[in-house]
């Protein structure tokens, strides 16, 4: 271990890495280190590896032996590149101490600025710099940053005291000032002695005055954010391995806080909000980068006013972002510092981004020449899931007309996360997930005067986010693009008042749980609810809407057409009639499961005629009338869905769903209904109800035993599938029923279902003279089908994964009653996700794959796809892909979701 290289430095045009180190060295650090490469200014600083991170985990956090060394002989370098010395009471070099995990985790570790002022460091400062407000501003922010995130002085949650603010509070409030800014000399050199009261009553220490100390209490604290609870809540909800670690970065300080010659911001090569062209972002003149992204001062905007305030800065950096999206062919976030006329970069990185801009940005890096189709594929680029916030509801133009014209507009933000929300108010992310948790139908607006890293879990479950501070690069705009929330930043005119649970503006006077509605896209904050109607996407797909009128469509469709020819896995509707329509708007290829029990819903009466009855001749007196609208409604899919192949599910649920004491109990007059329909008593009717049953409807009298101990069923059903196929045909329709045989576990089973299915099948050829092109198969959904997968090929001609109850049958969990520990499950990492919205890869997935192996090495043609609700969901898809199935099926709506999730994993496998 003693010649491992734990540091990398960069600086000067040099760097020990690069950008394709990411693992080792972090984002943040590899970027820097490939900004210096390629000639950026960049101040010079070391990069601590994530193996450290690991080495400090594993060893009761504490650092390997040679690493002091090593950082020593780092320092040394940024003193040389940088003409000052570390800890000089002449000339001092001050560092900046921030985390960089190779996935960028905006906000959720800890940043520590300003290292190295102590007592005569503060003096030099003055001497050096000539701004003595200067000098006691930095030391009094660093004493600040060393209690919060080194010494765990920091607010954990609504009622801990923020001892600094507090502070800084009172100082403003005595002189009527608007910010630290405006604060005198004299107020400064108070606050920096009261901080460090602060630290002594709560920490019981002095604030350290040795620089090193300084620096290896910041170096253990980042290190230490990485297992903080805000961003293992961050890691879990995006899939980020907690193994991974995170670097840690030391940088020589360069200051936007000088003087109004200085500026600090953040910028972004394109608006990451809708993706349009142009650098854009926020800054702040004489001030520090933390007081941008804290959103607590709202900042002014580079593309209007920086052109004017600093033309020289401006057209470096319009420079500096050409470079870098030429350099990483995508667009960049980044963070810079004006001092005294010159940009200096802080960082880059590839930018977050909503779904919208997602796909604008993609798409038009593409038609720009700069990326080709399989780039723009890429899944870092288009999470699939953001695909969802182009199909979601926007405010209904007349309603929302309505609201303004009832003066519900309240104020006007800056729109940093499109889409519509609507929900009660809430002022605390721990509200927030304790109304959520004990009701998950609750739609919530989370109001903030600025949203920290720590109001993560009142982010995710609030429907949006508004605040009253805070520009388009705030924490509360980063994290809902990210998120794909509505968000509305920086409205200045909401008066906020915690104590209260009030929102003051003009005489308006809004309290937590009162309605209030959002607009992403024009910042405009109402009053009340308003109505949604459908996305532009929606609208154009079904005729609303020309193409030719909406770019967010254009975009999307040109998306589309590359994942199509670039994905191998097909994609199928989870559908029945009436979703059929909408599912081939949407690009299904067919559908992969029809639920024939929806179709008995709309007619009880008959159903219950055929649960009620005790003999054959009575059940088969009852089919008779119902498959009349079974007929009816495979019709009508199979007429949509053309020569598409559609799997049909026959009946799966147990009796009782249909007729049970809970029916009883809803329509007192059902009893009696039922007994003068079947000619018997009031106690006939409670006593068949009460044969129905089942304490494990689950594990009961379901799927295929329904059709085996009541073949009638079974016959009825393919009946009215071919029925109708046969119907089509004659009018040149040429359908492709796949008769899905549910729940089975033994082949008998499946021979049993199969051999019902072909014999009504021979009838109703002879009786209609002509024959159709169908299959039959079975749903893999319980551990023993997987097991005996390749006897059941023998007879089955299609295999579709049920995963739903593959995973509560696989797990022992069942999905109706698992809410209760799935959350603490998740949180302590007990499970690494939720297996009902992602694949249990190694464990259900094990059964799967054992499934296609034996399967196919029976039936080499095998045709095998996936139905359950898993298949909708990304991770889950790519999987699908990996184990070779042909197809998989969604519900409509998941299906452009799909669709790209497969390309993305055709185009990753190569």
């Amino acid at each position: 271990m003693a010649d491992t290289k734990y540091v990398y430095t960069f600086g000067d045009g040099k760097a020990d890495g690069n950008t394709t180190q990411k693992a080792l060295l972090g984002g943040k650090g590899a970027n820097l280190a490939e900004m210096s490469r390629i000639g950026l200014p960049v101040p010079a600083g070391f990069t601590i590896t994530t193996e450290v991170c690991t080495v400090f985990y594993e060893n009761d956090r504490t650092f390997p032996a040679d690493l002091a060394d090593q950082v020593n002989a780092a320092i040394k370098n940024a003193e040389e590149v940088m003409g000052k010395k570390y800890g000089d009471p002449e000339n001092p070099l001050l560092l900046s101490c921030r985390s960089g995990a190779r996935e960028s985790m905006p906000g959720m570790m800890d940043t520590v600025l300003n290292i190295g002022i102590n007592e005569e460091v503060v003096h030099a400062l003055i001497k050096q710099s000539g701004n003595e407000h200067f000098a006691w501003d930095s030391y009094r922010r660093l004493i600040q940053m060393y209690g919060d995130v080194v010494l765990d002085l920091k607010p954990e949650n609504k009622n801990d005291p923020d001892h600094f603010e507090d502070i800084l509070e009172k100082a403003r409030e005595a002189v009527g000032a608007e910010h630290e800014s405006d604060l005198s000399v004299e107020a400064l050199r108070q606050i920096v002695v009261d901080f460090k009261a602060v630290i002594k009553k709560e920490a019981g220490i002095d604030f350290p005055e040795d620089p090193m100390e300084q620096l290896w209490g910041c170096i253990g604290a980042v290190f230490g954010s990485w297992m903080n609870d805000r961003a293992m809540v961050y890691r879990r909800q995006y899939g980020i391995p907690h193994s991974w670690g995170t670097a840690t970065n030391v940088q020589a300080m360069v200051f936007g806080n000088l003087g109004d010659e200085c500026a600090t911001g953040v910028g972004l090569t394109r608006n990451c909000s809708d993706g349009t062209p142009g650098f854009c972002g926020d800054y702040l003149i004489n001030a520090q980068g933390e007081d941008v992204v804290a959103g607590t001062r709202t900042p002014k905007r580079v593309e209007e006013t920086l052109h004017i305030d600093k033309p020289e800065a401006f057209e470096q950096l319009t420079n500096i972002g050409q470079t870098l999206e030429q350099h990483y062919k995508d667009v960049q976030d980044i963070e810079f510092t004006v001092e005294n006329g010159k940009v200096w970069m802080l960082q880059t990185r590839n930018a977050k981004r909503t779904g919208f801009a997602a796909v604008r940005i993609a798409v038009d890096l593409v038609n720009e020449g700069l990326i080709d189709q399989k780039t723009a594929l890429e899944k870092r680029r288009i999470p699939a899931d953001d695909l969802n916030q182009l199909l979601q509801p926007i405010f209904d133009p007349a309603d929302k007309k309505k609201a303004e014209g009832e003066n519900r507009l309240l104020a006007k933000g800056i729109n940093a996360g499109p889409g519509a929300a609507t929900g009660r108010i809430v002022f605390h992310a721990s509200d927030a997930e304790e109304q959520w948790n004990a009701d998950n139908d609750l739609q919530l607006v989370l109001v903030r005067k600025e949203t920290s890293p720590e109001d993560l879990r009142g982010m995710k479950v609030a429907n949006g986010i508004l605040t009253a501070f805070g520009g388009a690069s705030s924490h509360a705009a980063l994290v809902s693009r990210q998120m794909g929330k509505t968000c509305v930043c920086g409205c200045d005119a909401l008066n906020i008042d915690y104590e209260a649970g009030t929102i003051t503006v003009g005489d308006t006077v809004l309290k937590e749980g009162d309605w209030m509605s959002i607009d992403g896209f024009s910042g405009e904050v109402f009053t009340g609810k308003i109505e949604t109607s459908p996305s532009e996407v929606m609208e154009v797909m079904t005729g609303s809407m020309n193409p030719e009128e909406s770019e967010v469509y254009q975009r999307y469709a040109q998306l589309m057409v590359w994942a199509d020819e670039h994905r191998t896995l097909n994609v199928r509707a989870n559908t029945e009639s009436h979703d059929a329509e909408v599912s081939i708007q949407l690009g299904a290829e067919g559908v992969g499961l029809c639920r024939t029990e929806h179709m008995f819903f709309d007619h009880l009466d008959e159903m219950r005629e055929m649960i009620f009855a005790t003999k054959k001749a009575d059940r088969e007196a009852a089919l008779a009338k119902l498959i009349n609208f079974q007929r009816d409604d495979f019709t009508h899919l199979f007429k949509t869905m053309g020569d598409k192949a559609v799997t049909v599910r026959l009946l799966d649920p147990p009796l009782h769903e249909f007729l049970s004491e809970h029916h009883m109990h809803e329509d007192p007059t059902l009893a009696g209904k039922l007994a003068k329909t079947f000619g018997v008593t009031e106690d006939d009717v409670k006593r068949r109800v009460a044969e129905l049953v089942e304490s494990n409807p689950m594990l009961g009298h379901r799927g295929c035993r329904l059709g085996i101990v009541y073949p009638e069923i079974t016959a009825m059903q393919a009946r009215a599938i071919l029925e109708a196929a046969c119907a089509l045909k004659k009018e040149g329709i040429e359908c492709h029923p796949e008769i899905m045989i549910p729940l089975a576990g033994y082949k008998a089973e499946v021979d049993n279902q199969t051999a019902i299915i072909k014999e009504t099948a021979a009838k109703v050829f002879e009786e209609q003279g002509v024959t159709v092109d169908f299959m039959t198969g079975t749903m893999i959904e319980i551990p023993r089908a997987a097991l005996t997968a390749g006897e059941i090929a023998d007879t089955a001609e299609f295999f579709s994964f049920g995963t739903n109850d593959l995973t509560q049958t696989g797990l022992g969990i069942s999905r109706d009653d698992y809410k209760g520990f799935i959350g603490y499950y998740t949180e302590n990492d007990i499970m690494p996700a939720d297996p009902f919205q992602t694949i249990d890869q190694t464990g259900i997935g094990r059964l799967m794959k054992i499934a296609v192996a034996d399967g196919r090495e029976t039936r080499p043609d095998l045709k095998i796809g996936i139905c359950g609700e898993h298949g909708g969901d990304p991770k889950s898809v790519y999987f699908c892909h990996e184990i070779g199935l042909n197809y998989v099926s969604c519900s409509p709506r998941r299906i452009p979701i799909a669709r790209l999730a497969a390309a993305q994993a055709a185009v990753e496998a190569g």
